[in-house]
């Protein structure tokens, strides 16, 4: 018999609490390999690296492997190329192939730089993967389509990408083919999470984007018999999380029926627990549709809204002015309506993004409705997106900044074997040079800080509602704080500062604290934590307090009737925070109806604010943390997504006396 080629395919994913990824790439070359390869008995594969280890125990898993492939994502591209030398080091015979949206379209200077790797592969793996193992038994690599390498007299060749794959029937479900049995078989103790594709494509061309290297393509789609089947699959290995990695989920109208199968699923087994997907563009209706259908089912956290960016200009320069954000605004109205949590993205220092811009924007989307969160996102490069192109760099001035990839609310050190994964972050551009952004990531902050981590909302929507400011002014009060008159709001807002000069210095993105659960938190979060452990949090709203009077009556003196308004609306906010040890119920009549008129914003319905006297009981008592470490824990890290930095209240009975 005849040599087995030993084949190994890494996909190396960060670990989420103890949970892994069943490597999905990997599974999709192996399944589609097995099935035409012409020589079924010479290959024999090995098993994939899925998860970040040391470089010794990967060497000992490939080091007798004839092929290794590595598909390269920003997370783990170090890593992955150090396995890839010492293995060339240990066997220079071994080849080495790359993929994945993490290798250049134009790859010289990536061959040139790291000259172990023998072969790189563009777009879709599968076919190309197989065709480039098969060429190696009679040396015909030329002929395939689809891989860049560098040849024997040191010239650099590429051969066009192959099409894409039209019927991606023809590829066989590595769930549903037993690719990934051995595996979950030989690790019992894992957790798995399942990455998953119902289609491939994108009819959008975001520049700062690389969806699959498949943006501005027609949208081709697995057959609906197959994707349930799979669920099914999902659902008896008792899967609890899916991440669906198809770029406009609701695109088609089939998405509805996928939608309601995976609820059907969840209703009669369990499982899956969650399947977050990311939101289709435009089609309002059908997206409105399918987010109902999994939020009712309790299979995702709420739904992601992503404008990335308010601005005209900046739509167009990022060519996703095709994009109506009509859409966004309606479906907020109705997700608001319906009681289906949101948040928005947006992403910083967009091309032609202006300070001004970026904070008007933030200010529309809250007033628009938007209290639960916006995760602000800093702009990393991806080298295939049109954004990473130089000349497009070039055109707005685009400044960037090379930084460690740090998983928000990541444990330090989260592998130990100090490879670190890099990115290229934007940190100026024309439009907004390098002051000005620090001023927007520190508003940015500022704005999670106080309204979206709820330390200030109650206050925040009440003087809107009393003076018709708009939210950027009320932010800017404190963020634009530097004088002796509040001294805590302007240490508050020196850190914020401070900490975006770190990160335009290369510096990393959140704070490390190894005193609160040792992990890297976001910097607004660190904050609340700070002056809790300093027993600031009374002095602040007494700072604040003081703050929003003055601005007030400077706005508009006949304002000052309202001086107890804005009074109680700070107290009632400070008294229904959660904190630890507010162990009791704590009941309150307010001389306006303060809490229900808060309420009826949060959820689109006008109350009017009438004065009177008002009864309400804070129900504290509902929820205790055993120790400080478990109210970060729970209530600052764990409530970011579903905003519940607030206790419960309830109205007592109300005595009306309707003026306002």
């Amino acid at each position: 018999m005849k040599k087995q080629v030993k084949i190994g395919i890494s996909q190396i994913n960060n670990c989420f609490s103890g949970a892994y990824y069943l490597p999905y790439a990997a599974g999709l070359l192996e399944s589609y390999f097995k099935k035409y390869v012409k020589n079924k008995e010479k290959y024999t594969f090995l098993e994939p690296l899925f998860k970040r280890m040391s470089v010794k125990d990967a060497i000992n898993i490939y080091f007798k492997a004839d092929i290794v492939g590595f598909s390269l994502y920003s997370w783990n591209e170090q890593i992955s190329l150090l396995i890839a030398k010492k293995l060339k080091a240990i066997n220079k015979n071994i080849k080495i192939i790359f993929g994945g949206p993490q290798v250049p379209n134009n790859a010289e200077e990536f061959l040139r730089n790291y000259k172990f790797v023998d072969y790189v592969v563009h777009g879709e793996g599968e076919k190309v993967f197989l065709d480039l193992v098969e060429s190696f038994e009679n040396n015909n690599t030329k002929e395939v389509s689809g891989i860049s390498w560098i040849d024997k007299f040191d010239v650099f060749q590429s051969n066009l990408e192959l099409k894409r794959i039209r019927e991606l029937e023809c590829i066989p479900s590595p769930y549903l083919t037993g690719i990934f049995d051995k595996l979950i078989e030989s690790h019992p103790k894992n957790e798995w999470l399942i990455l998953w594709e119902t289609n491939r494509g994108c009819p959008f061309k975001c520049t700062f984007c690389d969806w699959g290297s498949a943006t501005a393509s027609k949208v081709n789609k697995f057959e609906l018999e197959r994707l349930k089947l799979e669920i099914d699959w999902f659902s008896k290995k008792k899967i609890e999380f899916i991440f669906c990695c198809d770029a406009n989920f609701g695109i088609l109208k089939r998405d509805i029926e996928i939608a309601e199968y995976a609820a059907k699923k969840k209703k009669n087994t369990g499982y899956p627990k969650a399947l977050s997907v990311q939101n289709t563009k435009n089609t309002t209706e059908r997206a409105y549709q399918t987010q109902k259908i999994l939020a009712d089912a309790g299979l995702n956290k709420g739904v992601t809204l992503s404008m990335q960016s308010l601005d005209p200009l900046t739509l167009h320069n990022i060519k996703r002015d095709n994009i109506s954000l009509k859409t966004y605004d309606t479906l907020q109205k109705l997700f608001t309506k319906n009681n289906v949590t949101t948040y928005s993205d947006l992403i910083l220092a967009l091309p032609g993004e202006t300070f001004d811009s970026f904070t008007l924007g933030v200010s529309n989307l809250i007033h628009n409705g938007q209290h639960n969160r916006i995760q602000f996102n800093n702009l990393s490069i991806l080298p295939n997106s049109e954004i990473g192109d130089l000349k497009y760099q070039k055109k707005f001035g685009i400044k960037t900044v090379e930084t460690d990839i740090l998983n928000m609310h990541g444990f330090f050190g989260d592998d130990n074997f100090s490879i670190s994964e890099k990115q290229k972050l934007v940190i100026a551009t024309d439009s907004m040079p390098k002051r000005d952004w620090q001023k927007t990531r520190a508003f940015s902050w500022m704005t999670a800080f106080l309204h979206f981590n709820k330390i200030l909302q109650i206050p925040i929507i009440i003087y809107h509602h009393l003076t018709g400011q708009d939210y950027k002014s009320i932010i800017n009060f404190f963020l634009n704080e530097d004088g002796k008159e509040f001294k805590l709001i302007s240490k508050i807002r020196k850190y914020f500062f401070d900490s975006a000069l770190i990160i335009q210095n290369g510096g990393p993105e959140y704070k490390f604290s190894k005193e609160w659960l040792n992990i890297w938190w976001p910097h607004d979060e660190y904050m609340l934590l700070k002056l809790y452990k300093k027993k600031l949090i009374f002095d602040f709203y007494k700072e604040s307090e003081k703050l929003l009077l003055k601005k007030m009556i400077a706005h508009d003196s006949n304002l000052f009737k309202f001086k107890n308004l804005i009074s109680q609306s700070i107290m009632i906010n400070y008294e229904m925070l959660k904190l630890p040890n507010r162990d009791e119920n704590y009941e309150v009549t307010l001389g306006y109806n303060i809490i229900d008129f808060y309420k009826s914003v949060l959820t689109g319905k006008q109350t009017k604010l009438q004065k009177g006297k008002f009864n309400y009981r804070i129900e504290r008592k509902s929820e205790k943390w055993f120790s400080n470490q478990d109210w970060a824990k729970k209530v600052v890290w764990y409530a970011n997504k579903k905003g519940a930095y607030l206790y419960g209240s309830k109205a007592m009975s109300k005595y009306y006396s309707a003026h306002h």
